[in-house]
């Protein structure tokens, strides 16, 4: 497992990413480098007041600890109390036109360390201590004991590994929404999957739709995409190149639904009902996700945590979009449980 090829990776995959958007944009990202005091750092790379978008941020980051946050340990408590590495690539475009939809990616890397092994040799030498007490015992005590020996030895082993995993997806949440814009971002994200198994897109298009739910509204952020954690089935090498595939994927996933929109006209009205739905992207990354939380919790560096964050938002007590307006279409045709793919089967 060579962790500096990931780091490689999506140190490049930031800069690509920062550099196509500039082009579309026409004004150049602010680059921020930071350290973290409790070990790592990273770059922010900030867009505001664009001519495209009206906030994008694009964060790079490479942290590590001495104890597992809470938001990690409890989806791996074989993990707890391990000193922990993470890196990875995250970002939020908030467009001005409401007619671009919102976009979000990330993809990242995360190592839970093998405990100090001096620790896990003292415990074999206990058992082999407690195996040799009675060089007298039964055939039948010497059995049983050689089998409970194996089991420790499997477990031991086990305790000396590092415990590493990827993670990532990407989503789309669009205000004014185009079928054939949704059908582009999913049809290119079954493209990228099924080049390592055509049954991973149904699945992480699944595992998208039931995260990026709110609960408390009942009802998803947007039109979803792609999103897998805690993946190394494929072994490094192959969950490695998965994870590239994602995160190649998405400037072609996007800008293309881009450069579509961002000279369509709007309005007032439109620029209100964007800053309405995007009190629910603030909702969910404040409540709901996993990212932010561990970021919080691992006293990471709340200015790049929050990059995420649309500058323009507003909430108003119990609204509902007039029947059969262009707003109201957002929630029957869109924000419903839909496979975007069967609009154009023949592609499929």
């Amino acid at each position: 497992m060579n962790t500096q090829d990931v780091l490689s990776y999506l140190q490049n995959l930031q800069t690509k990413i920062v550099e196509a958007v500039e082009l579309v944009d026409g004004k150049n990202f602010l680059q921020d480098s930071w350290q973290r005091p409790e070990g790592g750092g990273g770059t922010s790379c900030l867009l505001e007041e664009g001519n495209v978008f009206e906030r994008a941020g694009v964060g790079f980051s490479h942290v590590m600890g001495n104890r597992l946050p809470p938001s990690a340990s409890a989806a791996h408590p074989e993990a707890a109390g391990r000193a922990w590495e993470a890196m990875g690539v995250s970002l939020v475009f908030h467009p001005r036109n409401p007619y671009i939809p919102t976009v979000h990616m990330n993809v990242r890397f995360f190592v839970a360390k093998a405990p100090n092994k001096s620790d896990v040799i003292s415990s074999q030498h206990l058992q082999s201590k407690q195996g040799g007490k009675d060089e007298n015992a039964q055939t039948a005590h010497q059995v049983r004991q050689a089998v409970e020996n194996d089991v420790n030895a499997v477990a031991d082993a086990k305790a000396e590994e590092d415990i590493w995993w990827f993670g990532g997806g990407m989503d789309l949440t669009p205000y004014y929404g185009f079928e054939e814009d949704a059908e582009h971002f999913h049809r290119t994200n079954k493209t990228a999957l099924d080049a390592f198994d055509t049954s991973y897109y149904p699945k992480f298009k699944k595992e998208c739709d039931e995260y990026f739910y709110l609960k408390h509204r009942q009802e998803p952020r947007g039109i979803g995409g792609i999103f897998y954690d805690d993946f190394n089935e494929l072994g490094f090498e192959r969950s490695f190149a998965f994870h590239r595939a994602v995160g190649d994927s998405f400037l072609q996933a996007y800008l293309p639904i881009v450069q579509r929109r961002k000279d369509m006209l709007y309005g007032e009205r439109e620029r209100d009902f964007q800053a309405y739905r995007r009190g629910r992207y603030v909702e969910f990354n404040l409540v709901y996700d996993r990212g932010t939380l561990f970021g919080l919790q691992s006293n990471g560096r709340t200015e790049s945590i929050l990059l995420s964050m649309p500058p323009i938002v507003k909430w108003r007590y119990d609204w509902k979009p007039e029947t059969g307006s262009p707003e109201s279409k957002l929630y029957t045709d869109f924000l419903i449980d839909k496979d975007w793919l069967s609009l154009n089967p023949s592609l499929s």
